[in-house]
């Protein structure tokens, strides 16, 4: 009870003067907010909650093609945005890049764009209103990453899912437990009107209201004609897969932005892999004596059902090689992410390499670049593997198994292999046995990760409450805390503007149909204690407390920092956040300030261009000028003015002249 009173006072920001380990700041002040609560709380009155409409248009407005965006969308982020905001809107762009063929880059003058704001609340307009600037509202509370998608899904086109026309076959709405003046938010949308392109209706859509939305007391306001999915329903997880499915057709996206590749070796063909060189190969299996018993992908369904493929160095001779090597990929250029399970019972000296052989005119047969290697040793169980790669050309991704001289039992198993143009998460946090954790661990009690480094230098770890706070025990609830670590003295204190992801992995074999669940964090430099004595994220030396680990290490730790509501037990056990008894964290921290001032700096670029270009066009003037005065005598240019007018995203220049003519 009084931990609880304590989380209280400090969501309040009532934090006590002296800020220790145990002081904890919880973002969302103990509250599961959905869009309906935030907005309602800010005093909005917008239709069915979160869409702006202009007046004289109407709710039954037909979406045609004259309402999408481009592929590719304009957006600008406005400067009232909160720090933490602008961040998890750039993750949400990358989860459409990943998924669809929708884009979104900086608007650099383009007729039509979307300008996200800090507004009272969460809205947006439904389709391109072809306005110029269309606002979407990013508010207090906003920022977490389902939320996020769902504002821009109704930007890029889409209505609510219970407002189709067909919801009374899926869902009872409940008339008698809306609030009276709430009820119209309800309609349907006839299909004469709006179309939901030949998908079944989706239970699971991000943008499906919640169970209590706009409910008078304590029953719902929606019951779902099948039980199972009223704690379903209104999940700000993220996309669901019928969600992509709707918007690739509405864009008639055939391939998304970002994503590469996805093998999970369930297809005889294995996905176009080939057989390398060496004198031992790698072959498909689907349960391998000394383990794995099964796959990654099946694993906790049926055994035996799955297959991966394994490399028995058990079976192979000293030295000898296997090579699996990828069908031809063609990424984008720059930063990729290649994820994969490995189990291993290889020998300690056992090598995995894992290689891209990049192919050009001047290398006909491919030229091989390592980026990894990994020591045997028995693990068994699947781990997590991610390398970043950088690849600039078609390639392959190969991996290379290395029999060593120690005798072994087993070897390397690989299962669920993923590649996307997109940066790897830092740090990964394996929970083993977490049902077991949860069956014994109280309400109150914290089980937190190892530490970890940021590519800064910043040490940190995260907090867990397996069964929550006693105040919201149904809820999963996890904090951010910075530790103390061996860069400290040349780390800027207080810490500013990283911002940490934290993500539960949603352990499906393909990464477009992950719908992890995402907390982002981001450090102000400048927030402090309720008596303004303290800095919250200044070194841990000064505002933490003094830790000795499991394995006698001392060190210190900061203030905490995130949500008793990170997510509820019935959604944990929902999709596959846990598999084979295990669940897996990502974790990253990163400078959020440098995107921002990229931004900005692309302005400043802009401004100065403009401003030389001006510069010479007005001294180009006034040469002609002199030149035409001294010549022909006729006229000449007087009181030059250079008009810059600054609009965010682009450049206005303008020259206003007075002639006098002689």
């Amino acid at each position: 009870m009084l931990h609880s009173f304590l989380v209280l006072l400090f969501g309040l920001g009532l934090t006590a003067a002296r800020l220790t380990s145990e002081t904890e700041i919880d973002v969302d002040e103990g509250r599961d907010w959905d869009i309906v609560d935030i907005n309602e709380g800010a005093g909005l009155d917008l239709l069915e909650g979160d869409i702006k409409l202009e007046e004289p248009l109407t709710r039954n407005i037909i979406i045609g093609d004259k309402y999408r965006w481009p592929t590719t969308v304009p957006y600008y982020l406005e400067e009232s945005l909160e720090m933490n905001a602008k961040g998890v809107i750039l993750k949400a762009f990358d989860q459409y890049r990943l998924k669809t063929c929708i884009d979104f880059k900086p608007w650099k003058g383009e007729k039509n764009y979307i300008s996200v704001f800090n507004g009272s609340g969460c809205f947006s307009y439904v389709g391109n209103q072809r306005v110029g600037k269309q606002q979407l509202s990013i508010g207090s509370y906003c920022d977490h990453l389902g939320i996020v998608e769902h504002e821009f899904l109704h930007a890029l086109g889409f209505w609510h899912e219970q407002s189709r026309a067909d919801r009374d076959d899926y869902v009872d709405i409940m008339w008698d437990q809306i609030k009276p003046d709430k009820k119209n938010n309800f309609k349907k949308h006839d299909d004469a009107v709006s179309t939901a392109l030949g998908v079944p209706y989706d239970y699971g859509s991000v943008m499906h209201y919640g169970k209590m939305d706009f409910s008078i007391g304590s029953e719902p306001t929606i019951v779902t004609k099948i039980p199972q999915f009223m704690d379903v329903i209104g999940q700000r997880m993220g996309f669901s897969a019928s969600d992509l499915t709707k918007l690739n057709r509405l864009y008639n996206c055939t391939s998304s932005s970002t994503f590469v590749d996805s093998c999970d070796f369930e297809e005889d063909n294995i996905c176009g892999t080939i057989q390398g060189p060496g004198k031992a190969k790698w072959k498909r299996r689907s349960s391998v004596r000394g383990g794995p018993k099964t796959d990654f992908t099946n694993m906790g369904q049926c055994q035996g059902k799955g297959y991966f493929m394994h490399f028995s160095t058990s079976s192979a001779k000293t030295g000898h090689q296997a090579f699996l090597e990828s069908r031809w990929l063609y990424p984008k250029p720059g930063v990729q992410c290649l994820q994969f399970f490995l189990y291993s019972t290889a020998a300690a000296d056992d090598v995995l390499n894992i290689w891209v052989r990049e192919y050009d005119q001047a290398n006909a047969n491919g030229k091989l670049k390592l980026f990894k290697s990994i020591s045997g040793g028995v693990q068994g169980s699947w781990e997590l593997q991610n390398v970043n790669l950088n690849v600039t050309k078609k390639a392959r991704v190969v991996f290379q198994g290395v029999r060593g001289k120690r005798q072994s039992k087993g070897g390397f198993s690989l299962d669920d292999i993923n590649l996307s143009s997109t940066k790897c998460p830092q740090h990964i946090w394996h929970i083993r046995n977490i049902k077991g954790q949860m069956a014994k661990t109280p309400p109150g009690k914290k089980l937190f990760s190892p530490r970890f480094l940021s590519t800064a230098g910043y040490s940190f770890q995260v907090g867990v409450y397996l069964n929550g706070l006693s105040s919201n025990p149904d809820y999963m609830a996890l904090y951010l805390h910075l530790t103390s670590g061996p860069n400290d003295k040349k780390l800027k204190w207080p810490c500013p503007w990283q911002m940490a992801t934290m993500a539960l992995m949603d352990q499906q074999s393909d990464i477009r149909q992950q719908m992890n669940m995402h907390q982002m964090i981001t450090t102000d430099p400048n927030k402090k204690s309720s008596d303004g004595t303290e800095f919250f994220w200044d070194d841990p030396r000064k505002v933490g407390s003094k830790v000795t680990d499991s394995d006698g290490s001392v060190y210190y730790r900061g203030p905490g920092y995130g949500t008793s509501t990170f997510i509820t037990h019935s959604r944990l056990r929902s999709r596959n956040f846990i598999k084979g008894d295990d669940a897996i964290f990502l974790f990253s921290l990163e400078d959020q300030s440098a995107p921002h001032e990229a931004v900005i700096n692309l302005n400043m670029v802009g401004l100065i261009t403009a401003c030389v270009a001006a510069a010479v066009l007005v001294v180009s003037l006034v040469m002609i000028g002199n030149i035409c005065g001294k010549k022909k005598g006729k006229g000449e240019l007087s009181d030059d003015v250079l008009i810059i007018k600054h609009v965010p995203g682009s450049l206005e220049v303008s020259i206003s002249q007075t002639v006098t003519v002689y």
